[in-house]
């Protein structure tokens, strides 16, 4: 098992088959895995597990995954959990729906699992790499630290999710420069990660609610830039 053993990684999937296919396949790449019916029994279990991962359907009993995700994402020691939403719901409203409570990733089942596995070990792969990184970004009243992954506004801490955070550290180390949307797709979520393009302009709106809007600008017909000017 090793290294990979240290991971936590949560599976909410109200039907048992799924969950334990993926509870075997988990455990069989060397992962610590917990298993949770529903979202009600999916939060409880995430504030003491602290997973560093939770695989999200939508449609449960008691309470669906878009409010769990919800809820969880509102609890500081989570703010660095990666959710990834595997549903059978295609729509695009669910996926807007999921980015909008702070998912990162959204998967439309069936669920192959040698694709997933390979997504999540790629996951891991670019949060070590990326942990040699200590670099802190100070523009104006904002500080953003990529080693402890937190944002002060004026001093006060402002709790971000992973995606939003890197979003924001993304355009603060490039200031001035636009970025467009398939741009900050590919740089955020990856080659790997199918996502629709609104959900970097869910992700822009929910960061500027955060910070203020006078650090990032949208470009009319081409993207969005962090603007150093402005502050």
């Amino acid at each position: 098992m090793g290294e990979k053993s240290k991971h936590n990684i949560l599976v909410v999937e109200d039907e048992s088959d799924i969950a334990e296919m993926l509870e075997y396949n988990l455990e069989k790449e060397g992962y610590v895995v917990k298993v949770a019916g529903n979202g009600k029994e999916a939060v409880e279990i995430a504030a003491k597990f602290k997973p560093e991962i939770v695989l999200l359907d939508i449609m449960m009993p008691v309470m669906d995954g878009v409010e769990a995700c919800r809820i969880m994402r509102e609890n500081p020691d989570l703010a660095n959990m990666y959710i990834i939403f595997l549903t059978a719901r295609a729509e695009e409203y669910s996926e807007i729906a999921a980015f909008n409570v702070g998912a990162d990733d959204y998967i439309v089942k069936p669920i192959k699992p040698r694709a997933l596995m390979s997504r999540i070990a790629a996951y891991f792969r670019r949060e070590v790499k990326g942990s040699k990184k200590t670099e802190i970004i100070t523009v104006g009243d904002i500080v953003i630290d990529k080693s402890s992954y937190t944002v002060k506004v004026k001093d006060k801490e402002v709790m971000l999710p992973k995606k939003e955070f890197e979003l924001l550290y993304f355009l603060a180390e490039n200031p001035n420069k636009v970025f467009n949307r398939d741009e900050l797709l590919k740089n955020i979520w990856g080659t790997e990660v199918y996502v629709l393009a609104r959900t970097v302009d869910v992700h822009i709106r929910k960061v500027r609610e955060k910070i203020g809007s006078d650090y990032i600008s949208t470009v009319k017909g081409v993207g969005y830039k962090f603007e150093e000017s402005n502050v």
